[in-house]
């Protein structure tokens, strides 16, 4: 069984940062009570890159902004199912992530895929 990992790409004005922190810790204390082994979450510190392809292009990275690179893994791609369900039934995730909420960051810029773990050194 491979272990598995959610990760996420997303642009944040730099002034919203401390209001996402707080979002994200809580919601990293949801991923976790409902099962999920580790969340973790950083923030861009040097994004000048010559000859690959830079995150800001990614994401289209506006002045004012940066990115938030978040991961969440599992023990399999059946397990994160199984804990995404929990997570998005959990009442708690309701409360802070409201749907009449605008987010702190952009959704329609948000990159997101699953990866199977390759390499677990």
């Amino acid at each position: 069984m491979s272990k598995y990992a959610d990760v996420y790409l997303l642009p944040i004005l730099e002034k919203d940062i401390p209001s996402y922190k707080k979002m994200a810790t809580a919601a990293g204390r949801i991923f976790i009570k409902n099962g999920a082994l580790k969340y973790r979450e950083y923030v861009a510190s040097d994004l000048n890159t010559e000859d690959v392809v830079p995150f800001p292009k990614v994401v289209k990275l506006k002045p004012g902004e940066t990115i938030i690179y978040a991961s969440v893994e599992f023990k399999s791609e059946a397990h994160r199912n199984s804990v995404m369900k929990k997570v998005m039934a959990d009442p708690e995730m309701a409360a802070i992530m409201p749907k009449d909420e605008k987010p702190p960051f952009d959704y329609k810029r948000m990159v997101y895929g699953g990866f199977k773990v390759l390499v677990d050194i």
